[in-house]
């Protein structure tokens, strides 16, 4: 069955303000999708676009390449679930699993046979004559995913439903996730700000920004390769440089950076002599000493910051330019204190260029 959603030139506009900008996006049939940007960024005005509780103001929502233009969100082949996750709470957990198969007026026996089956699959065997006060909120959450489930939508809806959950409980809802939607192949579309969330779970992330979708990418593809400044600073830590293109290749951008001196990278897009531009560089690609081929920053540490499997150096050059520098746990000496001076050296395949970056 087709599950795909297409996005046709899909504009959203509340009064003189618009929400989204013209969008042309196709979501393939069976793929986990995730909108991924900031509060205020749209991404949750085009999940209520495609449920059908907003209707386009220019443009139109195809899912299975059928028009959803006059189609209600109660006829539409989807289902959603919410930040909050809007369960019953006078209804035991099966009722709450089977409320929509009543509606649509399936048998007691049939409803029964899908919530049993449902929370096989969300593995909570045994769980439908529980109270929804008697369980955690993994175990909520994935009620909620079954419920949504119970009416075979082609493509289910999720805005952001693991935002309440604990850290550990979200890295393993995160799995959780991803191996139900494996398991089913429906269509998933998952809205969120949190890019851990966006990277773990998704084939492809679309990075939103003041409603325009800055880049459509796998997430391996979105960290090493952002396209615009926006999604490189957005996804991911990153080191963020000044300067002025002062030698412009196919492969090789060298930006001129005022104190730090001439400094290059990977260009994203065209570039030219005389240009603005930006040099990215992520904590990881550092290293603390001069290496041959590699170029050279000198700065002193202001702050060394444990996280467990890594260590996190927050350094400042003489020229005043704020760097992040990720080491493994391991490579942590006592010399690596705050005020000590510090050569960091990365490989300019490691660094990205982009043109202009003054909005992001």
């Amino acid at each position: 069955m087709d599950s795909s959603v297409h996005l046709d030139n899909v504009v959203m506009q509340f009064g003189d303000f618009t929400a989204i900008q013209k969008t042309d996006l196709t979501i393939k049939s069976g793929e986990f999708f995730s909108f991924l940007g900031p509060s205020g960024c749209g991404k949750t005005t085009i999940l209520n676009m495609i449920s059908g509780f907003l209707d386009p103001s220019q443009g139109n929502i195809k899912i299975g390449g059928q028009s959803m233009r006059g189609i209600p969100a109660n006829k539409r082949p989807t289902s959603m679930i919410f930040q909050n996750l809007a369960l019953f709470p006078l209804m035991t957990v099966a009722e709450n699993i089977e409320f929509g198969l009543e509606v649509r007026g399936v048998s007691k026996v049939e409803r029964k046979k899908i919530s049993d089956r449902l929370l096989e699959l969300v593995a909570l065997e045994g769980s439908g004559t529980k109270q929804v006060s008697e369980l955690s909120g993994g175990q909520k959450q994935r009620i909620a995913i079954a419920r949504a489930l119970a009416v075979e939508p082609q493509v289910l809806l999720l805005d952001e439903p693991l935002s309440a959950l604990d850290l550990k409980l979200r890295q393993h809802m995160r799995t959780e996730l991803k191996e139900i939607q494996r398991k089913t192949g429906i269509t998933f579309i998952y809205i969120t700000h949190d890019q851990g969330e966006a990277l773990t779970m998704s084939d492809r992330v679309a990075v939103m920004s003041a409603g325009n979708i800055q880049q459509v990418a796998d997430p391996i593809a979105l960290y090493r390769d952002p396209k615009t400044a926006f999604v490189a600073s957005f996804v991911g830590e990153n080191n963020s440089v000044r300067g002025k293109v002062i030698e412009a290749h196919a492969d090789r951008i060298v930006l001129e950076c005022g104190p730090l001196g001439a400094l290059a990278g990977r260009p994203q897009g065209s570039l030219a002599l005389g240009d603005e531009a930006r040099l990215f560089i992520r904590p990881e690609h550092f290293r603390l000493q001069a290496e041959e081929g590699m170029h050279t920053l000198q700065a002193v540490i202001d702050e060394v910051n444990f996280e467990g499997a890594y260590l996190t150096l927050n350094a400042n050059t003489p020229a005043q330019q704020a760097l992040s520098i990720q080491l493994a746990t391991h490579q942590f000496s006592e010399s690596l204190q705050k005020g000590a001076p510090v050569s960091l050296s990365y490989n300019e395949q490691d660094a990205v260029v982009i043109a202009g970056g003054d909005h992001v």
